[in-house]
């Protein structure tokens, strides 16, 4: 484990900086705040584990892509993905629940334009097939996928193709059909990310990965991107430290984030990663044991 950091010191930091095309897409989701670029160190923290993991669980699933890896990958067991989102959650439920095959048919032959767009986000949705269509319609039109109420939709997009520069139907259902023959390996469960967290605080071979809307600190960012935004970061500090198992974090840098680990002796380290406009930032890794990071990927 690497040596305890005091809040005035200075994590460890990672030097690599991940190429974020060389990671497999698995989610249909343009997410902000995603996480494709931790992907390669998710799967080098599960390969390092001394045993296959019963469950990994993410209670915080947003756009999904680490637990798909997992699960694609069967570098757990079993994987749960907790949201409480209703309309990232419809997708999900579709998925791996509902009738996955109307969706990707309404994908594919839905003719998009600003009129057809406009008329099918205001609808009420009838099922959550429905649903699931309009959050994947609006996340695909949406500057940076953001699907939260008052989110602007894209004007002139690449190349100048407007709505139509990130919708990809071909893609978007060779995406779906993916996840669904893999359906079996994951769980998914529309519930507060504390609720699935405290059930399995007390088993030991299954790994947690918590990526909470970044609002600690008093960050904005996570109340723009977001709709379920405000949660209890104290609290899930407290959860955290309850794990019988292991947990890894993901937290934008702040005072406060460092003193809730620091007050629960949590392993910390600084990582670099990309943003969509091509500006390295760091984030911050919280953990009860980081000492999978010494070791070669």
């Amino acid at each position: 484990m690497f040596q305890q950091q005091s809040l005035f010191s200075e994590a460890p930091v990672l030097e690599q900086v991940i190429n974020v095309s060389q990671v497999k897409q698995l989610s249909p989701f343009r997410y902000p705040g995603g996480k494709t670029w931790l992907v390669p160190h998710i799967k080098h923290w599960l390969i390092q584990q001394k045993q296959r993991p019963d469950h990994f669980i993410e209670p915080f699933a947003g756009g999904g892509i680490v637990s798909l890896t997992v699960a694609y990958e069967r570098l757990a067991k079993h994987v749960i993905m907790s949201e409480i989102d209703q309309d990232i959650a419809a997708v999900w439920r579709t998925i791996f629940e509902g009738d996955v095959q109307w969706l990707v048919n309404k994908i594919v032959s839905f003719d998009l334009t600003k009129e057809t767009a406009q008329l099918t986000l205001a609808e009420e949705p009838g099922s959550v097939e429905e649903r699931a269509f309009q959050t994947i319609l609006r996340n695909r039109i949406s500057h940076g996928g953001i699907i939260t109420q008052g989110a602007g939709i894209i004007k002139n997009g690449e190349n100048g193709k407007g709505l139509t520069s990130r919708w990809y139907p071909a893609t978007l259902r060779k995406r779906i059909e993916e996840i669904s023959k893999i359906k079996t390996r994951i769980t998914f469960v529309q519930s507060d990310g504390f609720n699935i967290t405290r059930e399995y605080l007390n088993h030991t071979n299954i790994l947690f990965f918590f990526d909470p809307p970044y609002t600690a600190g008093g960050k904005s960012a996570g109340r723009r991107l977001y709709t379920h935004s405000e949660i209890d970061h104290n609290n899930l500090f407290y959860l955290a430290s309850k794990i019988k198992g292991s947990f890894l974090m993901t937290y934008e840098i702040s005072d406060e984030v460092k003193s809730m680990a620091a007050e629960h002796s949590f392993d910390t380290a600084y990582i670099p990663m990309q943003n969509r406009h091509n500006a390295i930032m760091k984030e911050l890794l919280v953990s009860n044991d980081l000492s999978w990071l010494q070791q070669k990927p």
